[in-house]
């Protein structure tokens, strides 16, 4: 009795299908519980078929070892973002470029949209549940108000990827920090300011060690998120299990982009309830910033150029980026969804 009631343990665990997911957010955070829900409802649809371990707050893979954590197997599935690993994500890096994304809820559709039309190679080794954009990146500071370029000349500021770049131009000193060490960086003064989006001011807890935010939305650069799994591990499901991961990465991609928007205000009344104080810039402010950062645009163009792509290719990625970001944005106004900006 004891042998059969073993092999038939042994059959029942053959049936379920074991993975792991990495995600490098605080536990607590509203993406990091978003992909926990996401396990969840896996285990849920499959009837148990499928269970996924859920490691958070980068208790598995850091945010910068996320995509070779997913392509060697120390996670199945893997969340982080492409500013991470500058070069590696060549095509999508576009929308690191300040072209003007106005929400994360727009800019969600228009990631979507462009990766399902243009299909980047660069994503070919892992399949994608989704890519998903914040909204728009703004300039927080600790002690000094910026409310010009001027003010901004010679500031230490974490940046990654594109966004280094982007800093640059605008005048300032651009420093490389992952994200769970700026917390501490701007305590300290180690660094004057920080550019991210607004949900960080709570989510990361920045309202507490800043003091100023400049909303320069116009330029409109966002952070963009991917949510993968190893291919293998997707080639060896069945097409049932598949499908029913295709839907739930549906929903969740549609909870995220609702999510950016709900983060950034939060985010901002937490920081205005605390006496931070929000610097708009003007209309005239605003084009000096725009026109200031052009360069990167340029540079982008070269270097895609020089890994043997054409101009004209690059010229209509951002043409078909400018004209989804004008019909996503008044698709939000349209359906009431609230935005920030």
């Amino acid at each position: 009795v004891v042998f059969v009631f073993t092999t038939q343990s042994l059959v029942h665990g053959a049936e379920v299908i074991k993975l792991k997911a990495a995600n490098y957010l605080p536990v607590t955070h509203p993406m990091s519980l978003l992909s926990g829900w996401f396990c969840d409802e896996i285990k849920k649809r499959t009837n148990g078929r499928v269970e996924v371990t859920y490691h958070a707050g980068g208790t598995l893979l850091s945010p910068v070892k996320m995509y070779d954590g997913v392509l060697t197997g120390i996670t199945d599935l893997g969340f982080s973002h492409i500013q991470y690993t500058r070069g590696r994500f060549p095509v999508m890096e576009v929308f690191d470029l300040p072209l003007g994304f106005p929400s994360g809820w727009a800019a969600t559709g228009v990631a979507t949209d462009f990766f399902n039309k243009y299909k980047p190679k660069e994503f070919d080794d892992v399949h994608v549940f989704y890519v998903t954009t914040t909204g728009p990146i703004i300039l927080q500071t600790i002690s000094k108000p910026v409310k010009t370029l001027e003010d901004l000349k010679g500031l230490k500021i974490r940046a990654v990827g594109q966004m280094s770049d982007i800093i640059k131009a605008l005048g300032g000193l651009p420093v490389p920090l992952p994200m769970p060490d700026v917390y501490d960086a701007l305590r300290r003064a180690v660094i004057e300011g920080v550019t991210v989006d607004l949900s960080t001011l709570k989510y990361w807890k920045f309202a507490e060690v800043t003091k100023y935010v400049t909303a320069d939305w116009q330029l409109g650069t966002g952070i963009t998120f991917y949510w993968v799994i190893n291919k293998s591990k997707w080639n060896a499901l069945s097409p049932d299990i598949q499908k029913i991961f295709t839907e739930v990465a549906s929903e969740a991609r549609e909870k995220q982009a609702a999510l950016w928007d709900q983060m950034d205000i939060e985010g901002r009344d937490l920081f205005t309830s605390k006496g931070g104080q929000m610097i708009y810039l003007s209309d005239a402010e605003a084009s000096r910033w725009i026109k200031a950062v052009e360069p990167v645009i340029g540079e982008y163009k070269k270097s895609m150029v020089s890994k043997g792509h054409k101009e004209a290719e690059v010229d209509a990625w951002v043409k078909y980026i400018k004209e989804r970001i004008e019909y996503w944005h008044k698709e939000q106004k349209k359906r009431g969804i609230p935005a920030p900006f």
